[in-house]
């Protein structure tokens, strides 16, 4: 079975609600007419019902049956802007440009995710990570004991004896521009969590570099240095280490010559980039030349599970990143 087929059978085991805000796209609809056949999760479409039924028939697309939600004609529009006023009342929200605001698929759809009517919520297949994350941070928040809102990949690598047979989390490959060390350190932690929330296996964590224990020094290397040391102080008991090139990281035998004594032994499974440059490159590397499953970027740290898109994602790719966002919503 595959990975990504095991996440549905986690999701199946308690069937969760999920938005799916892009209605005009036609990706979004097959997509959720695959999640409806394979009934791992409930899908609710956001937009106008009329369009996105027309784009359904237009590309012979079943979305019978799943509910499309248009934010201005819901019955619950002015709750949600009543209690969205309330939550950023403090920040200058008035009524007036609350009811404008929720207007919008996005905002609309991370209210009902607020308000307990749905449980997570999929975005970014034709807007930018922006426009999904925003909204997510105003009404959501992070999660408790979370410092950082950060992303990751989940990579699923064909023929791969790396990792976790082929199975790597990539962080920060989505949002995080240029973390400072104390940055770092809560990426690689939400990044750890990430992995064993999705593959049930313990997280082994690599903070990269182009360095390997000091074979060269500057201002970057020393920025992943300072990192491992406070993730190692804030994590005694995970297997991690720094700084090690990706070679040293994930096989045991250039581990074994260039970190003598390493905790990773060449098995690392979440790789901890030091900047966005890196791990965006990183991914669409292993992504386009290993053919590799690439799902997200996936947001950790946000108080529900809330998820961004590649604007480059297929239909396959969405259904993936809803039967993960299944199983965020259920631990």
């Amino acid at each position: 079975m595959s990975f990504i087929n095991k996440i549905k059978e986690k999701a199946r085991k308690n069937i969760k609600t999920i938005i799916l805000t892009e209605s005009e796209d036609k990706r979004v609809l097959q997509a959720a007419q695959k999640v409806k056949e394979e009934e791992f999760a409930n899908i609710i479409l956001i937009g106008k019902e009329e369009e996105a039924n027309k784009l359904a028939k237009e590309n012979n697309i079943n979305i019978a049956g799943i509910p499309i939600i248009d934010p201005e004609t819901s019955e619950k529009y002015e709750e949600y802007v009543n209690a969205f006023y309330e939550l950023r009342k403090a920040k200058g929200m008035t009524i007036e440009k609350a009811r404008e605001m929720l207007k919008d698929n996005m905002y609309f759809g991370t209210m009902m995710v607020k308000m307990g009517d749905a449980d997570g919520l999929v975005s970014g297949a034709c807007h930018s990570t922006a426009n999904t994350l925003r909204p997510a941070l105003q009404i959501l928040k992070t999660a408790p004991g979370t410092k950082l809102v950060s992303a990751f990949f989940l990579m699923v690598v064909p023929d791969c004896n790396y990792g976790e047979n082929g199975i790597f989390v990539f962080g920060d490959s989505g949002l995080v521009e240029n973390p400072n060390p104390e940055e770092l350190s809560e990426i690689a932690i939400s990044s750890s969590k990430s992995f064993e929330q999705l593959t049930g296996k313990e997280a082994k964590v690599a903070m990269l570099s182009y360095s390997t224990y000091g074979s060269a020094h500057s201002e970057l290397t020393e920025k992943v240095v300072e990192g491992t040391k406070l993730l190692k102080e804030k994590m005694p008991n995970l297997i991690c280490d720094g700084e090690v090139q990706l070679d040293a990281a994930i096989i045991p035998e250039i581990n074994a010559s260039k970190a003598p004594g390493s905790p990773l032994k060449g098995e690392a499974n979440t790789l901890i980039f030091p900047n966005l440059d890196a791990g965006n490159i990183g991914y669409k590397l292993v992504q386009r030349l290993a053919k590799a499953e690439a799902y997200g970027p996936l947001c950790q740290g946000i108080a529900k599970p809330v998820n961004d898109l590649s604007r480059g994602c297929h239909s396959d790719d969405i259904v993936g990143v809803v039967a993960i966002t299944a199983v965020q919503a259920n631990s």
